[in-house]
């Protein structure tokens, strides 16, 4: 009797609990394994043999470690294959919600565009896009898709041309890195105001072509953050939030300032040494002074140290900043120039606190 009582714990402690879960929790845990892990998976049991092939999250991703590890060609034939082996095997009716490709080598244009055109039949969601492809433009077939809720694209400082619009009605994030944009017959370049769902906007080391100007036209986007020197201008009545890292380089809206609903403000100007005659102080007082309605404002040193070459800066009525409620500033003590400002900021915003952080 004791004995049948331990037989029956043994068998009760080597029941398959995890394979005994539904596909949605297995499918939660496999998606955080890249594409080869996935299907590695499948030795583990029965119930595991196809439950790749389902998955909705795809991560394909040949690193750099990787390509030390063989020829760097050999590696990437390798990659290919396998890419075109698991797409073929996946099951054909399971949607692939959120893909991520990630590739430190340079792939096949052919290869890039199967991998998208497969995604966009499969009615993806999110889409990560960190490749080097020799490809000088993209066309608007590759980001065309009614699903595609949000975009990271990054082409390793490849300097692709972005289309000059994009079909992707449900777009709400959009992430860009080390792109050119075009600009139109008129000399700008305005390639956000087809998407009408757009939340959230990040543009990270892009240029425009033959120092434009781009311009950032959306009344859905809430949320913007810009790294890099490039001029722009912004038409974007929704907006909230605006980060920016880089050199002002003219005002931020053009004869109409539309900027009263933003609440709030980080401006990181960079360490460079300003040419005589820049008129970057000027264009960074202008921005505040546009951006009339903010709460809080996080500013680096030099940013301070840039807003203190404006001349008679001191003396100056400075009315924009009166709603201004928290003032985050580089904590820098020994810096005079630096407090000076903050001082003057404070003097034209009575509700402001003021709080630093290191830089």
């Amino acid at each position: 009797m004791k004995r049948g009582r331990n037989e029956h714990i043994i068998e009760k402690n080597n029941e398959d609990r995890l394979s005994a879960l539904s596909d949605d929790v297995l499918h939660h845990i496999l998606s955080f394994n890249n594409a080869k892990q996935a299907v590695q998976s499948c030795i583990l049991s029965t119930r595991w043999k196809i439950l790749w092939k389902t998955l909705p999250t795809l991560t394909l991703k040949l690193s750099s470690h990787s390509l030390t590890s063989y020829c760097s060609s050999e590696t990437l034939e390798r990659f290919t294959k396998f890419v075109i082996a698991i797409l073929s095997q996946r099951d054909v009716a399971a949607p692939l919600l959120v893909l991520d490709l990630d590739c430190d080598d340079s792939i096949d244009l052919k290869l890039l565009k199967m991998i998208l055109t497969y995604a966009f039949m499969h009615n993806v969601q999110r889409l990560l896009i960190d490749v080097k492809c020799q490809i000088e433009k993209f066309p608007p077939s590759f980001f065309s898709c009614q699903t595609l809720r949000s975009l990271n694209l990054y082409v390793n400082r490849q300097r692709t041309l972005y289309p000059n619009s994009l079909n992707l009605p449900a777009l709400t994030n959009l992430s860009l890195q080390s792109l050119i944009f075009c600009v139109n017959n008129d000399g700008r370049g305005d390639p956000f105001s087809t998407l009408k769902r757009l939340n959230s906007l990040i543009i990270n080391d892009c240029l425009v072509s033959d120092n434009q100007s781009l311009s950032i036209s959306s009344v859905t986007l809430a949320n913007l953050s810009i790294s890099g020197n490039m001029k722009f201008q912004l038409s974007t009545p929704s907006l909230c939030t605006f980060d920016y890292s880089g050199t002002p380089l003219q005002k931020l809206c053009g004869t109409m300032n539309n900027l009263s609903s933003v609440k709030h403000v980080t401006i990181y100007v960079p360490n460079n040494k300003l040419s005589k005659g820049e008129n970057t102080p000027f264009i960074l007082l202008n921005w505040l002074i546009e951006l009339a309605n903010i709460e809080s404002l996080a500013v680096s040193l030099h940013t301070l140290k840039v807003l203190s070459l404006v001349p008679d800066l001191f003396n100056a009525e400075f009315s924009s900043l009166y709603n201004l409620k928290s003032l985050k500033v580089t904590y820098l003590p020994s810096s005079s120039i630096a407090k000076e400002v903050v001082d003057f900021l404070l003097q034209n915003a009575p509700l402001a606190k003021v709080t630093s952080y290191l830089d």
